[in-house]
């Protein structure tokens, strides 16, 4: 639980008071009315109520912000993305509605390998630009935080060239990125037929260069009946781990394909898709504290009809969190706030959920949750406020995500033109 025991008042760099506050410690709102939130450097030094502050306001901090009963929530972590892309893919959304086959798609240039074609031809300069723009736009939505995988080069230059531009993005921008090689995500045109041979070169040669670069703080394969085998995946986690890299798995969004499993014997951070997760699944990701990260987005983009196992998880204390997935063919969500709500009324979480699902838990699905996803003394000062009467507007409200102000690592780096 959140104390306001920290740093002696009077030293502080930001003071916010008058807010309500949702701390989401233990994945829960546990709430602070009338409260005050202190940042000293990148880090929150002070929690409280407002009317325990000892001192006079104006002699406690260098900036004092008044929330006026606003709420003051963790960012969002959005731990799964697919943010850097070129092309655009709406004319595939439309001939999926028209009734096209993923197939018939595929064969008229379209599917992932339209998008692995133009990120091959885009510069580094000009994914950066796009990707800025995804960025920014992310901030304004509360979000702070975002892993984004490679994953659409799909050859040793533009994987690298993808992770280059997202240690960039983490470099320049107010957010926080975490990087992540997803290079067996898909078998590239060039290999059809000889996947063992692909798999051999992500392994051999595209691995270790990104681990000598020190781009990507994860590796993420997608192991499923359309791409990368069980023995397949098994061969890149072993050299993966070997090289250091903590893992992640793409696993049973289209079959169970036990991927869940050969994670679990991994170790990995997460899981992520899992619709079609098995109970020896769920028992085995248990044993191991494995995250699982669900994604409504592409649920609802692709109109499936089989539900991650909700109530399986939730029995086996298996922590679960949302991202929005963001991607140019199945998940074009650019915001947390309408996850949230589909993780309530599609996945049939509680509001409480869904939220502690989006920060906490989201900061756990990255290995991060000891430095972000909730509030208290000691952790990164990456905050938002928003102008709502209750924690559960953020799953109530559709279309709208009243961000008022954003904190990352302690400064204020967007605030809305009605502040």
């Amino acid at each position: 639980m959140t104390s306001s025991k920290g740093r002696d008042q009077g030293s502080w760099d930001l003071l916010f008071i008058h807010a309500n506050l949702a701390c989401m410690t233990d994945a829960k709102y546990t709430t602070i009315k009338n409260g005050a939130l202190a940042v000293s450097g990148d880090k929150i030094a002070w929690i409280g109520r407002t009317d325990e502050l000892n001192k006079e306001i104006s002699d406690l901090a260098d900036q004092v912000i008044d929330c006026r009963g606003k709420w003051i929530l963790p960012g969002f972590v959005d731990c799964h993305t697919h943010l850097i892309w070129a092309g655009s893919r709406s004319t595939e959304f439309e001939m999926r509605l028209a009734g096209k086959t993923y197939e018939q798609i595929a064969s008229q240039g379209g599917g992932i390998f339209s998008t692995v074609n133009a990120v091959r031809k885009a510069s580094q300069t000009q994914l950066f630009d796009t990707a800025a723009k995804r960025v920014q736009y992310f901030l304004t939505q509360g979000i702070t935080c975002v892993e984004i995988k490679s994953g659409y080069g799909l050859d040793l230059k533009n994987e690298l060239k993808m992770l280059a531009v997202a240690r960039r993005l983490g470099r320049e921008l107010p957010v926080h990125v975490e990087p992540t090689f997803l290079g067996a995500h898909a078998l590239p045109p060039e290999f059809s037929g000889r996947s063992d041979d692909y798999v051999d070169l992500v392994t051999e040669t595209m691995l270790p260069c990104v681990k000598d670069q020190n781009i990507a703080t994860a590796v993420d394969v997608f192991c499923e009946t359309i791409a990368f085998s069980k023995d397949q995946t098994r061969t890149l986690f072993s050299k993966a781990r070997d090289l250091g890299f903590r893992v992640k798995l793409h696993a049973e969004q289209l079959s169970d394909n036990k991927g869940a499993q050969l994670a679990s014997e991994f170790e990995a951070l997460s899981c992520d898709h899992l619709e079609y997760l098995s109970l020896d699944g769920v028992r085995a990701m248990a044993r191991k504290n494995v995250v699982a990260v669900l994604l409504p987005g592409a649920f609802y983009m692709l109109k499936e009809t089989q539900t991650p196992p909700i109530d399986l998880l939730r029995q086996y204390g298996v922590p679960m969190a949302l991202a929005t997935d963001l991607n140019p063919g199945t998940s074009p969500v650019f915001s947390m706030a309408p996850v949230i709500n589909m993780g309530c009324l599609l996945f049939g979480m509680t509001c409480e959920e869904a939220v502690a699902r989006a920060t906490i838990n989201g900061a756990k699905a990255l290995g991060l949750d000891s430095k972000k996803g909730s509030l208290e003394i000691g952790k990164d000062a990456d905050l938002v406020v928003w102008d709502i009467d209750s924690p559960a507007d953020l799953a109530y409200l559709i279309g709208r995500a009243p961000v008022n102000m954003v904190a990352v690592s302690g400064k204020i780096e967007y605030k809305a033109k009605s502040c």
